[in-house]
């Protein structure tokens, strides 16, 4: 056979496979003198679909052992994010508001906190930093997630005291993303407290 078009066969077959499947100079020497080199053809075969096999398996392995990862991240935020929750309301407004908090109110607080984790990286997702000091009194803050390497924030929650005319009070809980510079009113919903004024946060 000649020598350029062996070389040409050997480039075409490494640039379509990727490289996976090297030529056998074998093949070529049986080529060249006539006779057909069967046995090396086959155990060339097997040694490269035993390769592919193993990278795929490798890949999958890696990748599934990386989606583990950013769903135990996830995870982990998503139960800080009740603890804070739950210490803004404290010991007495906690037992009032509970249920309909988890009901109604924290599914969709969850998917505002999954929708923006997802479009982080990787590496982001690491260093993730979630607040725990809710504020008291009347303010807003129930807890923000942040860049644990910049420091800074990627969404805040807050649940507003809202007194209506002729109703009573309720808390609208809602976010801000660093999407919109936190300008955004994102609502998540309202829990009815009663006629009467609400105590503090964290009382």
């Amino acid at each position: 056979m000649k020598k350029w078009l062996q070389k040409t066969l050997v480039i075409t077959v490494a640039f379509l496979t990727f490289g996976l499947i090297t030529p056998n100079h074998a093949i070529w020497e049986g080529l060249e003198n006539g006779q057909p080199n069967n046995g090396s053809q086959n155990s060339n075969f097997q040694n490269n679909s035993d390769s592919r096999e193993q990278f795929t398996t490798v890949v999958e392995q890696t990748s599934n052992e990386q989606s583990s990862l950013e769903d135990q991240h996830v995870e982990s935020v998503l139960l800080a994010a009740k603890e804070q929750s739950y210490m803004k309301f404290g010991p007495r407004i906690a037992p009032v508001i509970g249920d309909e908090f988890e009901e109604r109110i924290f599914p969709k607080l969850e998917e505002a906190i999954e929708l923006t984790l997802s479009r982080l990286d990787n590496q982001s997702l690491n260093y993730l930093k979630i607040t725990n000091n809710p504020s008291g009194e009347y303010g807003e803050r129930i807890f923000n997630i942040s860049d644990g390497t910049s420091g800074k924030d990627l969404i805040r929650f807050h649940v507003r005291t809202e007194k209506r005319p002729k109703e009573g009070y309720y808390y609208n809980f809602h976010y801000h993303t660093f999407e919109d510079r936190f300008v955004a009113h994102h609502s998540l919903g309202d829990i009815y407290w009663s006629k009467n004024t609400p105590p503090k946060w964290l009382s």
